[in-house]
């Protein structure tokens, strides 16, 4: 087990290097000078030109990223060209609230998920089964910023039941993440029903109902344990595309996460900002993976990793 973590561990490397590069990249080819937005349209030349020589840039691409990546891997994503603060101060203070609402959301949409795919299995072609799925489709079609403006129009505007933006509070969460685990709900579902359909075929639950266990026994206990590994995969992979997906819905609803940052970084040109951003969401996205492929033994004793 530890050498595969390791052996994980060592493969997060080249993806890092990949997100650096594909960020660093990005920014450059958008129109515009950090060093004029930093000093001000009105400052003049020479005041412009001393701003770009101090932040650096005034030297060749190739010096600027092998910059940004020596200092990364020291913990220091340089200093934010709008607020003047330290790149990781700022990530911290945002991320914990970024985890917050993804892992409410994913909460959400393991439970109406899990539930609905079990009961669409053990249910086919019955009505409930035709409605969730049919939920389902609605929930992975709808926009994520759509919903969000749905949920505040209803839930916050007529009948006044939870705030339409702000924190502080977890009633500031719980429309957010309705709108940021709706469609993750969607795909358990559909997963759920589909692998539980597979295993309730087999032998080994006819067997069970034959020796007579009661059908919740043998639906909850051996059947939806068995169904669990797709099912793992797709709350690992839901969950990392919450901490991205995250950008729509922080910005929606007015919340200091990650995602919101990173927008208005993007808008205001602040390289430091979205490239530790970026940096950030795709470091937890794979150690979120290596945590899923590491839950698969709890469910299945037979894997064993090597």
């Amino acid at each position: 087990m530890i050498r595969y973590v390791v052996k994980r561990l060592m493969m997060l490397v080249p993806v890092l290097f990949g997100v650096t590069l594909v960020s660093f990249s990005l920014l450059q080819i958008v129109p515009g000078d950090p060093a004029v937005l930093l000093a001000g349209e009105d400052a003049n030349p020479e005041f412009i030109e001393a701003v770009r020589k101090e932040y650096g840039f005034d030297q060749p691409l190739h010096v600027q990223y092998l910059r940004f990546v020596a200092r990364a891997v020291q913990g220091d994503f340089g200093i934010s060209i709008r607020n003047r603060e330290p790149v990781i101060r700022l990530l911290l203070q945002r991320f914990s609230f970024t985890v917050q609402l993804s892992f409410l959301s994913i909460l959400i949409a393991a439970a109406i998920g899990l539930v609905a795919g079990v009961v669409s299995a053990t249910r086919q072609y019955s009505l409930f089964d035709h409605a969730s799925m049919v939920g389902a489709l609605l929930g992975i079609s709808m926009p994520i910023f759509w919903l969000g403006l749905l949920l505040m129009l209803v839930f916050s505007v007529h009948l006044r039941w939870f705030p339409a933006g702000g924190s502080g509070e977890l009633r500031h969460l719980i429309l957010p993440a309705i709108a940021l685990g709706a469609a993750s709900a969607a795909v358990i579902a559909r997963m759920t029903r589909a692998s539980m359909l597979e295993v309730i075929r087999q032998d080994y639950i006819r067997t069970a109902r034959a020796n007579g266990l009661r059908e919740t026994v043998v639906i909850y206990k051996h059947a939806l344990k068995n169904a669990m590994i797709p099912v793992i995969t797709v709350f690992g992979l839901e969950f990392g595309y919450m901490l991205g997906g995250a950008v729509l819905t922080e910005t929606v609803f007015s919340l200091p996460g990650v995602g919101r940052l990173m927008v208005e970084g993007i808008f205001q040109r602040d390289y430091a900002v979205v490239q530790g951003a970026m940096l950030l969401v795709a470091t937890t996205f794979v150690l979120v993976n290596l945590l899923t492929d590491i839950a698969y033994a709890l469910f299945d004793p037979k894997i064993r990793y090597e």
